[in-house]
């Protein structure tokens, strides 16, 4: 594949899983949606779909990777070459942002709702993580259990001499690895959000900074590392792990 082509897939593929995932938070909690307060398992199976479509959708392209701790614990593993990394990079980070842009313009109406102080609620949740405690120590350790817990069976799935260039090049694993999506924001998502996805996060909350959502709140950048350093550290020794056990 070319680097035109990793490029475009993972920024349509990262595009669509935010779409989705952000679409469904935004159902889940503007004022006036149909689907408000429908809650957490919804909110996760709607992650875990956002996974499915965005790394089916970008794999003819790309291999559909969609998130870039999982194109460092495959590039750690030994499948991506390292000269490939920028392109998957730039490509999940350029989609995550065209995604949540995405997800304003359709809940466009609902957000313009927070001009009303009376139904104004901070938006920053819809398009990035936020924890339940703010604690340095604990999140950053919440969000690297988490994404090693889905590096290590991503890998046991698709990598070693299996010649899978990602997650949506998978076949069926790529069903099976929605779900362990899904079981991780059941299991650990309490915590942090379980953001597992360092695109996923910092490319929407630069979207939410940028956006003229009357009311919104703040886009806490103080906390923005942590979605970043976790998961990335998370991958890298999930695949470090996966290396030396398989």
């Amino acid at each position: 594949m070319s680097n035109g082509d990793i490029f475009l897939g993972e920024l349509i593929g990262t595009a669509t899983l935010i779409l989705f995932g952000a679409g469904v938070v935004a159902g889940v909690i503007l004022n006036k949606s149909k689907a408000q307060n429908s809650g957490w398992i919804v909110i996760t199976f709607g992650w875990g779909f956002g996974v499915l479509a965005g790394a089916y959708t970008a794999a003819p392209l790309s291999g559909g990777q969609i998130n870039p701790a999982v194109t460092l614990g495959f590039a750690i593993e030994g499948t991506t070459k390292w000269e490939d990394v920028p392109y998957y990079l730039l490509g999940q980070f350029a989609g995550a942002m065209v995604g949540a842009v995405l997800c304003w313009l359709a809940y466009l109406g609902h957000f313009n709702l927070n001009a009303d102080r009376d139904n104004a609620i901070e938006t920053l949740g819809i398009f990035s993580t936020r924890p339940a405690i703010y604690h340095t120590g604990q999140n950053l350790i919440t969000e690297f259990l988490a994404t090693v817990a889905l590096m290590v069976p991503i890998l046991a799935m698709v990598g070693g001499d299996r010649h899978v260039d990602g997650i949506g090049d998978a076949g069926l694993p790529a069903l099976l690895i929605s779900l362990l999506v899904v079981g991780i924001g059941l299991s650990l998502g309490g915590p942090t959000g379980y953001a597992i996805n360092p695109a996923r996060d910092l490319g929407p909350r630069i979207i939410h900074a940028l956006l003229p959502i009357p009311n919104k709140g703040t886009s806490e950048w103080s906390y923005s590392w942590i979605p970043v350093i976790g998961p990335l550290a998370g991958a890298a020794i999930g695949a470090v792990i996966y290396n030396a056990a398989f």
